[in-house]
This record gives structure tokens, sequence and C-alpha cells, in this order.
């Protein structure tokens, strides 16, 4: 396989050219990664050019909506669902609490839906809020030692009575990735749908959706080079079988039944970008042209073999430290590249603050994991130290982290 080229992939971040950044690593990706120059030149020429209602008859109009058009088909296309399957909200939590209002109305009091205790919150709290209205929550735990979620605890959660599964394709403080076509294959069998949480996945490489075979996929645009969007993809078979949350009128049309309020014009618009900078990788390296999944696919690749070489590493100088505990496996071919350590008796976010003298940027803090951390005995009020990074990462700049952390550890 080709070997990424990181100074290409670099060069297309305004980021890395900004005197004020200059000579600080960026290692705080899991709460928002940089945006890629293709995202920032539409965004910019849509609000120069484009700032009218879209989808009016004289240009300037016609060729916002088009715009518009252009970033859902060709999103969808990377995601292998229908463009109408694909909605934009202002936000991930945002898009989960609609789709819970949905649920809300169709189910019956009695009828279950499992949650885990591993999910950020916006893929938890919305849904557990439903038992005031009646509905079961049921809770499939994670190991308090490994932060794992074992699929084989899942099958005793599942019965007729259960209509939906949420669960994230990986956490954001334990990194595991999922077996997500595992899971969705159980809870199909069972008679549930799905709603997988990829806000910490898909940072890493848009995933198949089709191929996964998930009845709802959720993402934030903001952590992949986007700008500040939340992305839902719901499978037609379910987004017509739950009740409309937009306008009356608008009640006919899949990608706008769980859009409440009009969209971002400009930020759904940027969102092409996103795709003009996969298909850009997949073109500089020699990659299928076009877009679609096999784009993706090579795209993702891509990306998972250089963070993969990149953690391992990192993973190495942490695993086992005295006062340390790494959460999630050691083993980077098993995560994402979104490391949290406990730190023994030491709050979190005085430690990265002391990484940022290094001009290593980092977090600390709980990330909305307050279930997590809990499940696995970690005080939130300390939180965890978070050091997250993506395909345009280099080898340099782990090593200073590393470094950085010797110093400050």
């Amino acid at each position: 396989m080709t070997q990424l080229d990181v100074e290409f992939v670099r060069s297309q971040f305004p980021a890395f050219s900004e005197a004020a950044l200059r000579d600080q690593a960026f290692f705080e990706n899991a709460g928002g990664s940089y945006a890629c120059r293709q995202v920032v030149n539409r965004l910019d020429r849509f609000y120069r050019a484009r700032k009218v209602q879209p989808y009016g008859p004289f240009a300037a109009s016609r060729i916002a909506g088009e715009e518009m058009d252009e970033a859902r088909a060709r999103m969808a296309a990377l995601l292998g669902v229908a463009p109408d399957e694909l909605s934009f909200g202002p936000s991930t939590s945002q898009n989960v609490y609609v789709l819970a209002q949905a649920f809300r109305q169709w189910m019956q009091p009695g009828e279950a839906i499992v949650v885990t205790d591993q999910d950020h919150e916006a893929n938890s709290g919305p849904w557990r809020r439903l038992e005031a209205d009646g509905i079961a929550i049921r809770e499939w735990r994670i190991d308090p030692e490994t932060g794992r979620l074992d699929p084989q605890k899942l099958e005793p959660l599942l019965d007729e009575s259960v209509r939906l599964v949420c669960f994230p394709h990986c956490s954001n403080v334990v990194g595991e990735i999922n077996p997500v076509v595992e899971i969705t294959a159980m809870a199909h069998a069972a008679g549930a749908f799905v709603c997988v949480d990829g806000v910490s996945y898909a940072p890493h490489g848009f995933p198949d959706i089709g191929q996964l075979g998930a009845d709802i996929y959720l993402f934030s645009a903001y952590k992949t080079y986007g700008p500040h969007q939340g992305l839902m993809v719901i499978r037609r078979s379910l987004g017509e079988m739950l009740p409309n949350q937009g306008h009356f009128f608008n009640g006919d049309v899949l990608c706008k039944r769980f859009t409440p309020a009009g969209p971002d014009h400009a930020q759904v618009a940027a969102c092409a970008g996103m795709a003009d900078y996969v298909e850009s990788l997949a073109a500089h390296h020699g990659g299928p042209s076009g877009g679609g999944t096999q784009t993706g696919a090579f795209v993702h690749e891509l990306m998972r073999a250089h963070e993969t070489g990149l953690l391992q590493p990192l993973l190495d100088a942490v695993a086992g430290r005295e006062g340390v505990r790494l959460l999630g496996p050691a083993d980077a071919r098993r995560r994402a590249p979104t490391v949290a350590l406990a730190l023994e008796g030491r709050a979190a976010e005085p430690v990265a603050a002391r990484l940022a003298e290094h001009g290593i940027m980092a977090g600390g803090g709980d990330f909305y994991a307050v279930r997590p951390l809990k499940a696995m005995g970690i005080d939130p009020a300390q939180g965890v130290l978070r050091l997250s990074f993506t395909h345009y990462t280099t080898a340099e700049e782990v090593e200073r982290l590393i470094a950085a952390l010797e110093r400050v550890l």
C-alpha cells in the first residue's frame, strides 16, 4: 500500500502555515480538528458570493442551493448511502436529541432502548431521558478495568421489546474500536434498529455505512476537517417510519424530516470541501478517482496505517507507567489514536497546562464522558489527560509529545 505523504497532507491545512501556531504540536484533535483549505475556501466563497436565501430563481441563490446539494450528494456517496438519507444539523448532540423525540412518539410504554456507559453523553443522555415517558432503558455496561464493551454481554439485554440499540463506533476516552458489523447483526436478529455514534471514529477515515449496516450513523464535521455541523445518516426504512420532526410541509422529504430548524446554508455547502479533500488525497496517492466508497476506503486505509504507526510508540511510552492508567487497549491496531490517561492522585487539566509550556496542545477533563469515567472508577472532577491526533500528525510531533510527557509526568 502507498505510504501517506504527510508533507502533502499538511499543505492542505492552512493552520500549519499560521505563525501563531508555529512550533505547536496539536494533540487535542478529538475535540475538533483543523479545517482543510478546501472547506475554508468554500466557506469563504459562500459568505462572499452566495450569502442569500438558497434555491431561488436568481443566480446567486440558485448556485447557493446547488452547492448545498453538491455537499449532500458527495458526502453521501463517500458514506455509501443515498443522498436523502443524509441530514445536516447544528451538532451531533442536537441531532440525537431530535431523533430521541421521534422515537418517543413512535415507541410504546414498556418497549426498550439499550444504551451503553461507554458513550460520550451525546448518544446516551437523550435516550435515557425517555425513561420518564415509560420507555425502558437497559444499560450495556463496560468492563470496569478495560473499558471494553463485550458483545456477549449485549445478548442477554435483547428481546422482542427492544426497539433500538445505541453504542459508539469508538469511545472518546477508551478509544477501542467496537465491532459495529457484529453488534448490528445481533441487534437486527433481535428485531432492533441500531444508532452508532461515529464522532470519535470518523476523523480517522469515513466509514462505508452501507457496509456497516447501521440504521443511524452520526458524526461531527468539525472533527473531520470541516465546519461546525453534525452529519446524520438515517436509512430510509427507518427514517420514513419515524414521525416527522420538521415542518409539516417537509414531511415527505427524508433529509428534512429530522431538522426542525433551517440548515446553516454556508456550512452545509462547505461540507463539500471534505469530499474535495478526500478525493485530492486519493488522487495524490494514485487511488480510485470519482469519489464514492472506493475512494473513501482507499483514503481510510492510508490514514489508519499512518496513525497506527505513530500511535504504537506513544502507547508503549505510557502503558504500565507508574502512576498512569492507560484507558483502553495498548495495541494500536485495536483503537483510534485517542489516548486517555488517568493520573493517580493528580488532576489532569493542570498537567495539560504544563504540556502547553512545552508546545504540546492537549486536553484535560471529563470530555462529556462522565459515565464511562465513573464506570472505570475514575473521578470525573480529576478527569483524564487526553492525547489525540489524526493523520496530519508527524512522527517528530509524537516524539516531542513523548519527551514532554517524560518531563511533565
